[in-house]
């Protein structure tokens, strides 16, 4: 097939690129119950044209997944929605969220392959949907933070009744969000790599 003198532009946009200055990049898994916000904190913090798996719900979903709070909701992530942003010159963060409905669950096992830790996004007018996505992280041994987010006519809940009513150990950061604002989801992934690294420890002395 011939494209000379074609308008087409192959491969990815300059917008799209890794930074040269980038030295490492870290995948991080974004997870949480259904509607939690997943696919709206991808895409707010993304620095690249976020890759979402949307499709529209259907009347046989409805019947299955539980809409009680998120009425309005009229899509939904069927494998991952893929992001990335980068937190210093050096450091890159691969975002992949994965899809809150437990029928979706299998597709979890890969995108867990070779992450460094997780956000675990709540509601706190469903935080009976959260107990499974937390155990399973700590099924797995994969470090995360719980990240609040916002939304309208959510309960005030303090950090320890969250931690207590989620049995969260007294370590795991528990961080307020809102998943639209960039700057917040950004804090967000600020605080899981403060943790990483406080859980890493010290570098050896020399």
């Amino acid at each position: 097939m011939d494209f000379s003198g074609s308008d087409m532009v192959l491969g990815p946009a300059d917008e799209d690129l890794l930074p040269d200055s980038a030295t490492a990049a870290v995948k991080v898994v974004i997870v949480g119950g259904f509607g939690v916000g997943k696919t709206t904190l991808v895409g707010s913090v993304s620095e690249i044209r976020p890759l979402t798996t949307e499709e529209t719900m259907t009347q046989a979903g409805a019947e299955v997944d539980d809409l009680a709070g998120i009425e309005r909701k009229s899509e939904t992530t069927v494998a991952m929605d893929f992001g990335r942003i980068s937190i210093s010159d050096e450091l890159v963060l691969y975002l992949f969220g994965t899809p809150g409905q437990e029928r979706f669950w299998f597709l979890w096992n890969g995108l867990f392959e070779g992450a460094l830790g997780a956000v675990v996004l709540i509601d706190t007018r469903r935080l009976e949907i959260s107990f499974d996505v937390i155990g399973r992280l700590e099924d797995r041994g994969v470090p995360f933070v719980v990240a609040v987010n916002a939304f309208p006519g959510s309960p005030d809940c303090p950090d320890e009744e969250l931690r207590l009513a989620l049995d969260l150990p007294p370590e795991v950061p528990i961080v307020a969000c809102d998943a639209r604002i960039r700057e917040s989801g950004r804090d967000v992934l600020l605080a899981l790599m403060h943790y990483l690294y406080d859980l890493a420890g010290p570098p050896p002395a020399h």
